[in-house]
């Protein structure tokens, strides 16, 4: 039977799924990990420079604050703060002022020669504020506290504004660059560190997944090389178990392994006991079918003795001994499929002979062609047409297997017939031969009315109609694809049936071919068609 398999859908093992897992783990504990420590870096980084802003503030009001201070850019001078000659202003002359840090002193005035602004650069030359950069500063809360501004061309800086007693306001503010590139060199050092801790834990994390779950893996395979074995028929030993080892109940693990060796023993005891009644059915309906068989050769053999009979009977009594004849005929033919079925479930050998498939295909379809000349029967066999001899001439592929010739013959007179009783008159049934690499694939398709999507799942059953009649003429027993099954299962095939209500119904059989061997047989097969 053909079935549809849903498609298989991309999913992690286990073994993946804990790795990433772990993996994930790593990775959030060591963001959460930079995260917080450049968080606390930042903070110390940024109170570290507060208070060396405070300390040059301190530093700057100090110089303003000094004796004379009241007398503004003279007094400053008198104190020593200026101790250059090129009339440079005096902040920047402040002791002890780092590179960098910026000062501004705005005198009581109205005019623009009241504030002083200016920094030492790397290069050892004081640099002049711009006006815009002094304006901004200027406006910095006097309120004794650090506040952050942004200078548009130097960036971020901390500034702390004070005033001194005259009115004097002091400005003092430093660069935030190098808090800034302390932390990029820091996360970036971070970054790889978590790096190599997540790449280290999904090594290590897979080593070590795949040691701990190594006992799952067994149970697995266990439970996977008996799902391979054939439980449908037949006498079935489960001898496989899962280890001891892996079935220790202390452990996730142990109780799937020793519950899997339980299920394992309740389907092995399961199937012996089927197998025993099985076997008990099949010898009862061998015996019985063998045993019949002699009365009804011998009703039949007294209604064909009565009939002929030289003294004149009523048409009654000839009808009812043609009639008992007749049923007793259906009754041998059943009994006789019954006995078959029963000999291929106890497995009787076959006989092993090379059998042409095309010879008992053109055979079959001419034996369907005289019982059913109200069909169109048509044999196709170009499909063997395909190989080449050594002069270059066309050689037909040899669809020979190794099987019994009788019971073959049997499948393709089942198919043909099951074609002819199910479809009506006029239907056009083929039959093609090929090889299909190994194989060979018989097809027996008609356009008949097709066959119910309900039935296509149980038709190869047995006692499987596809009408509820039990007549003869307009039925069947339901055993002849049973026994069509079971003759290609015992030659190691496969049947396959499709159908679509309305146009037409396939079945397909496949064989493995017999190698190496060509028979001799008509090159140029009959196609016959009816008239």
């Amino acid at each position: 039977m053909t079935t549809t398999r849903p498609a298989p859908r991309n999913r992690w093992t286990l073994r993946r799924r804990l790795v990433a897992l772990v993996v994930t783990l790593v990775a959030v504990v060591a963001v959460a990990m930079g995260a917080v420590t450049t968080v606390a870096l930042h903070g110390s980084l940024v109170g570290q420079l507060d208070d060396r802003l405070r300390g040059a503030h301190g530093r700057a009001q100090m110089a303003q604050d000094g004796p004379g201070a009241a007398g503004g850019t003279a007094a400053m001078r008198a104190g020593g703060l200026v101790l250059d000659r090129d009339d440079r202003p005096p902040i920047a002359d402040l002791p002890g002022q780092g590179t960098g840090t910026v000062t501004v002193v705005a005198t009581p005035g109205d005019t623009a020669s009241d504030v002083t602004a200016g920094y030492w650069n790397e290069d050892g030359e004081f640099v002049r504020l711009p006006d815009t950069a002094t304006t901004t500063l200027l406006d910095v809360p006097v309120d004794g506290d650090v506040h952050g501004v942004h200078l548009d061309d130097a960036g971020a800086f901390r500034v702390l504004a004070s005033s001194a007693p005259d009115g004097t306001v002091v400005v003092t503010a430093m660069p935030l660059s190098g808090v800034t590139s302390t932390i990029t060199a820091y996360v970036a050092t971070a970054a790889v560190v978590a790096l190599l801790a997540v790449l280290a834990a999904a090594a290590v994390g897979l080593v070590l997944v795949r040691r701990e779950l190594r006992p799952l893996t067994r149970v697995a395979a266990t439970a996977a090389r008996v799902s391979r074995l054939p439980l449908d028929r037949g006498e079935v030993v489960l001898a496989d178990r899962v280890p001891l080892a892996d079935t220790d109940t202390a452990t996730e693990v142990g109780q799937v392994g020793a519950a899997l060796n339980r299920l394992l023993g309740h389907v092995e005891g399961a199937l012996t006991a089927r197998h025993a009644s099985e076997s008990q059915v099949r010898q009862f309906v061998a015996d019985a079918s063998h045993e019949l068989r002699t009365p009804l050769a011998s009703i039949r053999g007294y209604a064909e003795l009565v009939r002929r009979l030289p003294d004149d009977l009523p048409p009654e009594a000839l009808l009812a001994m043609a009639r008992v004849e007749s049923e007793s005929q259906r009754m041998t033919a059943l009994v006789e499929d019954m006995l078959l079925l029963a000999r291929l479930d106890a497995g009787r050998p076959l006989e092993t002979e090379p059998v042409d498939l095309a010879l008992l295909a053109v055979d079959a379809v001419t034996d369907a062609h005289a019982a059913g000349p109200d069909h169109v029967w048509s044999l196709d066999l170009s499909a063997l047409d395909t190989g080449a001899d050594g002069d270059g001439a066309t050689e037909p592929d040899a669809p020979e297997v190794v099987g019994d010739d009788h019971r073959l013959r049997q499948v393709l007179a089942n198919l043909l017939s099951n074609a002819r009783l199910h479809t009506p008159a006029a239907t056009t049934v083929t039959v093609r031969v090929a090889r299909v690499g190994h194989d060979v694939v018989v097809e027996v398709a008609d356009d008949g009315p097709g066959i119910p999507a309900e039935l296509c799942d149980h038709l190869f059953e047995r006692f499987v109609r596809g009408d509820a009649s039990r007549n003869r003429a307009a039925g069947s027993t339901g055993l002849g694809l049973a026994i069509v099954d079971a003759v290609v299962t015992a030659h190691h095939g496969t049947i396959d049936v499709t159908s679509d209500p309305g146009h037409g119904t396939t079945f397909t059989v496949r064989l493995p071919a017999a190698p190496g061997a060509t028979p001799s047989r008509p090159t140029a097969p009959p196609r016959l068609v009816d008239a």
